[in-house]
Parts: C-alpha cells; sequence; structure tokens
C-alpha cells in the first residue's frame, strides 16, 4: 500500500500503477514483435525460422502474462477507505497548493473559483457544475480546474438578476402595508427567503444547494449587471445580517482566497 505522511497517496499510486502499464506496454510490443517473425516466416515458407520464432513467441506471451499479474496485482489500493476517511479531499487541496490553484472546502463542497465541486464517493466521480468528470487523479483533476479558471465563467447574469427580481416582487409585499409603498424603495428581505422562493417545489433545493445559490449570488456580485429589465438596481447589503443566524448567511470564498457574506437583497428604483 502507498502511503504519504501516514495516509495513501491516490497521486502516487497511480504513478506507480502508470509505471507498471508502462512494462506492460513494452511487453506486449516484445509479443507483437515475436509473432510478427513467426508470421513471416509462415508467409515465406522459412522453417529454420518456424520453430525458433514460435519458442520466441511463447516466451514474450509468458513475459506479457507475468508482466499484466505484476501490474494488475500492483494495484490494491484501499479506495473505501481513501475516500471514507477524507484523504481525497485532503489529498487534492495539498495538490492545489503545490500547482498554485486556490481551493476551499465548504458546505460539503469543494469550491475553485468559479466552479463548485461535489465528490460521489461511491461512484467515483466528482461533479463539476453537475457535470460528471471521472478523472480523480489529483494532479490532472486540479489541472482541470485551473483550466476552468482561465476561462470565463459560464454563469449568465443577466437572467439570474431578473430570477432574483421576480422573486423579490413577490416577497416584498409580505414585508409590509402595500407593495407600492416598499417596492423599489430599497426595501432589504433575506436572500435565504428568496432561495427558498426558488427551490420551492419538491427536491429543488438538491438540485440547487445553497453553495450553488451563494456562487451564482457573489458571480452576479461581481458580473457589474445590476439593473434589471424594469430599470431597478440591486443591491446585496450585510447590515445586521453578520449577527443573524448562521442559517439565513450565504458564505463564499472569493477568488481572492477571503470570506464573503450575503445575507439581503434590495431592488432600488432608479432616482
Amino acid at each position: 500500500m502507498i502511503e504519504t505522511n501516514g495516509s495513501q497517496s491516490l497521486e502516487k499510486a497511480l504513478s506507480k500503477t502508470q509505471a507498471d502499464a508502462d512494462v506492460v506496454l513494452k511487453a506486449a510490443r516484445s509479443v507483437t514483435s515475436a509473432v510478427n517473425r513467426f508470421r513471416t516466416a509462415a508467409q515465406a515458407g522459412n522453417l529454420r525460422e518456424m520453430r525458433p520464432s514460435i519458442t520466441a513467441a511463447e516466451q514474450a506471451i509468458t513475459t506479457l502474462r507475468q508482466q499484466f499479474a505484476n501490474a494488475k496485482d500492483g494495484w490494491d489500493f484501499d479506495e473505501d477507505g481513501f475516500f471514507g476517511s477524507g484523504s481525497f479531499v485532503q489529498e487534492l487541496k495539498e495538490t492545489a497548493v503545490r500547482l498554485g490553484v486556490r481551493i476551499y472546502e465548504q458546505d460539503e463542497r469543494i469550491y475553485c473559483y468559479p466552479s463548485l465541486v461535489r465528490v460521489l464517493a461511491s461512484d467515483r466521480v466528482v461533479e463539476i457544475d453537475k457535470k460528471r468528470e471521472p478523472r480523480l487523479r489529483p494532479t490532472v483533476l486540479v489541472n482541470l480546474l485551473k483550466d476552468r479558471q482561465r476561462r470565463p465563467p459560464r454563469s449568465k447574469p443577466e437572467p439570474f438578476l431578473e430570477a432574483l427580481f421576480d422573486a423579490y416582487g413577490v416577497l416584498v409585499p409580505k414585508e409590509g402595508r402595500t407593495s407600492a409603498n416598499l417596492f423599489g424603495a430599497g426595501t432589504v428581505i433575506k436572500l435565504l427567503d428568496v432561495y427558498r422562493l426558488l427551490t420551492l417545489l419538491p427536491g429543488q433545493s438538491k438540485e440547487y444547494s445553497r453553495p450553488e445559490f451563494a456562487r451564482d449570488i457573489y458571480l452576479l456580485d461581481q458580473s457589474g449587471v445590476t439593473v434589471s429589465k424594469a430599470g431597478y438596481t440591486v443591491s446585496f447589503p450585510v447590515g445586521t445580517g453578520t449577527r443573524a443566524p448562521a442559517n439565513t448567511i450565504f458564505r463564499i470564498v472569493t477568488q481572492e482566497g477571503r470570506e464573503k457574506l450575503y445575507y439581503g437583497i434590495a431592488f432600488s428604483a432608479a432616482q
């Protein structure tokens, strides 16, 4: 069992097995060469070469079988223990540090701007923004996330802003006597109420998690898109939200590695 700092290392285990596979491939090429020699002797009717080529092919095949058996036996990695202990996430974070990529673990998700990663240990995959990714070798996965950082975020802030505006329009009248008194006056409501409205249907909170909502709020906040089609300007006041119950706060780690809090949302009419 390959270990590092007292725990298994998936990177080292895969590197060793990759090297073992290279040895198998070399043995396979020897088999191909020996069988080609046998075939050439038969094609030309070279009887002097027939038996020697058969012997060489048999020896090459025996070597190939042994090398493959060695490679197979060499993969004794305890996958269940590795994922169950949290070692995969830890190794991923350590690999990211070495490769200069910022990733953070929060609310059972891994956040690597602008991507959210969820580990599906039982399926031996991760989900990156809800798309399954089977490539789990830490260096490969971190470089994949690094490549995604170089691209512009795929999120479209305009439709998300309109969804927030529509939800705000439903919720604001509940905060006072009339919507005319409150709507457009910068009335602050909790983002948690907006999130609950957007995920009202059964199962929607699983399909659209709190970390995903927080990420989308952050990306909208960073996009510079602030005015709805109806001409109302959005803002995300924190105010007394920092002293509010923890479940009303949405937290996100920014691209620079700082924690940012979101609590409220308001829409104000243009002056």
